[in-house]
This record gives structure tokens, sequence and C-alpha cells, in this order.
């Protein structure tokens, strides 16, 4: 039975490690927002314009943020540069939802483990 508690041991420090590795990727992030960037043509209200004409000459193409905001759907026009920023904090924010997952899976491995100790302990009394 040392020998399986050893093992055991063993395990969880794996896990425990691998769990603080992901922990200080996450400090490590910058910004997060949600959402996506797409860069898309429009056209405009004025009636003789080359937007509306045969075939059709949309303005652009521009920028756009979108994302849920309190259950909303929410567009944002964003200059070239804040769509280079906004495409770093999405990327940023699915980095964070990966880590998180893998942290997730680590720590039922580990509660698992746990448990399956904790079962065999009061099993001994």
């Amino acid at each position: 039975d040392d020998g399986m508690n050893r093992r055991t041991a063993a395990r969880l420090a794996t896990y425990e490690r691998q769990y603080r590795s992901l922990a200080n990727e996450l400090s490590e992030l910058g910004f997060i927002v949600a959402g996506s960037v797409a860069s898309r043509p429009n056209t405009c209200g004025k009636q003789g314009c080359r937007c509306h004409g045969d075939p059709p000459q949309p303005h652009g193409p521009y920028w756009h943020w979108t994302a849920k905001v309190d259950g909303k759907t929410v567009n944002r026009r964003l200059t070239d540069r804040e769509a280079e920023l906004y495409q770093e904090w999405i990327a940023n924010d699915r980095q964070l939802r990966d880590v998180i997952a893998k942290m997730r899976e680590i720590a039922a491995n580990a509660t698992d483990l746990l448990l399956e100790q904790d079962l065999q302990q009061a099993e001994r009394v």
C-alpha cells in the first residue's frame, strides 16, 4: 500500500505542477476582450453614390468589432490600429479560455484521485 501512496502522491504532485504552470500562463496574459473583428464594405445613404450603382462599388472595407454586451449585439467601427489591438485582446481571451479548460481537466483528474484516496482511507478505518 505504501507504493500506492507514493504513486498517488507523485501523480498529485505532477497535477499540481501542471496546474501551477497553467496559472502562471494566465498571469502573463494581457487584456482580454470577447467578440470578433472583421473587415466589411459599407454602403451609404446618398442615392446617387457609386455604392448604389450597377454594379455596386461599396465604400471601405472598414474594420468592425462585434460582441454581445448585456445580451445585445454591439458593433463598433475601428481604425486600423484599433483593429490590431482588438485582435490581440481577442486572441488573449481565446488563450484564457483554453488555459482554463486545461486547468479544469487537470483539477478533475486531481480531485478524482484525492476522492479515491479519501475513500480508501475511510475503508481502512
